[in-house]
């Protein structure tokens, strides 16, 4: 893959389900300050994404945090975080598909059924396209990408332009403050996961010591800028209250104020294919990184074994029947939440690594790991005060898991 379609791949990751399934969650939370929610967010991914760049570099490999544990002798963390990753890109696939099947129904307007039907029926539809050993071209990867962002970038520009800017100022009783806007990015910093996908890809890019960095860097500092006008665009259009009120559906929402129904089908259109997208993309990776942790012993082998496609078919059978289940009981925010503070804890070890193993400038992997660290404190100290539920279930299954491995003895 040449730098053009990594860094479509990247942006796509992120875009994909991220801006679609968070922008009314990051406004409720922070409010006027959401603008610098999605840049504290974004300058951790810089961090990060850099990280992952110079120790995929550094051992001239791919496979994430598993992989860099494995090869710092740290096997036991490794499979721990591998176990605890599997069930973050879960999470993700379920919010996608959540997002998904919410967008599409509101064309409909059929019931509170339909959403979680819709939101079953795409992880189904994948699942076989994933069986069948179909997977997207790069050409589909880089025209699906380029669409989706010239439809919200003229939906943004649109509500810059025409707009009422009086959307954007404080309410009457609206105590948000710049606080608000650290909680903010640390719960829907699900938004930038999608970046270190590409660092499983290693052995399959063009130069991969220079196209790695430069793609996912780009790409981060690109999606920060592209939430942030959002952000502003969606706002000035209908206002804060009607994107809380709907952020299922929001942008679709926006789209109708901008250009009348056809501006809710060509939102709901690019929702659609985006998420799609993503979880397509998320279903294949997560597979490949489970059927490389069973081929080392740290899963069982059934995860391991490929269909006459070759495709580890056990593991996206695994993966899609827990986002299917998530997708039916979970609420949007909840999954997004949980999501969010896997990823944080996950890019705060590998930001950590990094450090450890002197990369060059591995002080921007310091201040990743810090950023990454209190962030993720962050978001647990708000889990813990308004979702304790959610927060005690995540723990619960890192305990689990544990215990898990150690009756199967794996890694032995």
């Amino acid at each position: 893959m040449n730098f053009n379609t990594t860094w479509c791949m990247a942006v796509g990751g992120m875009i994909g389900g991220g801006i679609f399934s968070v922008l009314g969650i990051v406004i409720q939370e922070a409010g006027r300050w959401t603008w610098l929610s999605f840049i504290i967010a974004g300058l951790i991914a810089v961090f990060t994404a850099y990280s992952y760049s110079a120790l995929s570099t550094k051992f001239k490999k791919g496979g994430g945090a598993f992989t860099f544990l494995k090869v710092t002798k740290h096997q036991e963390l490794g499979a721990n975080v591998a176990w605890v990753l599997v069930m973050g890109y879960i999470l993700t696939v379920s919010v996608y598909a959540f997002t998904f099947g919410h967008y599409v129904a509101s064309v409909f307007n059929q019931g509170s059924w339909l959403p979680r039907l819709l939101s079953v029926l795409i992880i189904v539809l994948l699942t076989v396209i994933n069986l069948k050993g179909i997977t997207k071209s790069a050409l589909t990867e880089i025209i699906t990408v380029y669409g989706k962002l010239i439809i919200l970038l003229v939906l943004a520009i649109f509500g810059i332009l025409q707009g009422d800017a009086r959307n954007l100022s404080p309410d009457t009783g609206d105590a948000k403050t710049i606080v608000d806007a650290f909680i903010g990015a640390a719960i829907i910093f699900m938004a930038y996961e999608g970046f270190q996908l590409l660092s499983y890809d290693y052995e399959d890019l063009e130069e991969p010591d220079k196209t790695l960095p430069h793609a996912t860097i780009s790409a981060v500092i690109f999606v920060m800028l592209v939430y942030v006008v959002i952000f502003y665009g969606s706002t000035m259009l209908v206002g804060r209250e009607i994107i809380i009120e709907e952020k299922e559906i929001a942008l679709a929402i926006a789209g109708k104020k901008a250009f009348g129904q056809i501006g809710l089908y060509f939102l709901t259109l690019a929702a659609a294919f985006s998420t799609a997208s993503a979880i397509n993309a998320t279903l294949y990776s997560t597979a490949k990184l489970m059927k490389d942790i069973a081929k080392d012993n740290e899963l069982p082998e059934l995860f391991s074994q490929e269909n006459f496609n070759q495709v580890p078919a056990n593991s996206i059978l695994a993966i899609s029947i827990m986002s299917s289940i998530l997708a039916v009981i979970g609420s949007l925010g909840s999954l997004v939440e949980v999501a969010s503070i896997i990823f944080l804890i996950v890019f705060s070890v590998v930001n950590f690594i990094a450090f450890k193993e002197k990369v060059k400038y591995r002080w921007v992997c310091f201040l990743g790991f810090i950023a990454s660290l209190v962030a993720t404190l962050i978001a647990g100290y708000y889990q813990a005060h308004d979702h304790l539920v959610e927060l005690l279930t995540l723990l619960a299954l890192i305990l689990f898991i544990k215990i898990l491995r150690s009756k199967l003895k794996l890694g032995s």
